[in-house]
């Protein structure tokens, strides 16, 4: 992509991240992160089982595709 567009790399993935964030993925993303972590903290907390954050994390999976 960068000898596509004669930029560096750098350049590619900060315009890329802007384009991201102007579509509102970026924050999407990060979302669905903070989700994951939570059904991980709340198996290590032993709040659900292991079975449960399994299925938790693979609906969240569904979501983001």
């Amino acid at each position: 992509m960068e000898k596509l567009l004669g930029v560096s790399y750098p350049t590619v993935k900060s315009r890329l991240r802007a384009l991201l964030d102007k579509l509102g993925l970026d924050s999407l993303q990060a979302e669905a992160k903070r989700r994951s972590f939570e059904v991980v903290k709340g198996q290590e907390r032993n709040e659900i089982s292991a079975q449960e954050a399994i299925g938790l994390l693979r609906e969240l999976e569904g979501e983001s595709v």
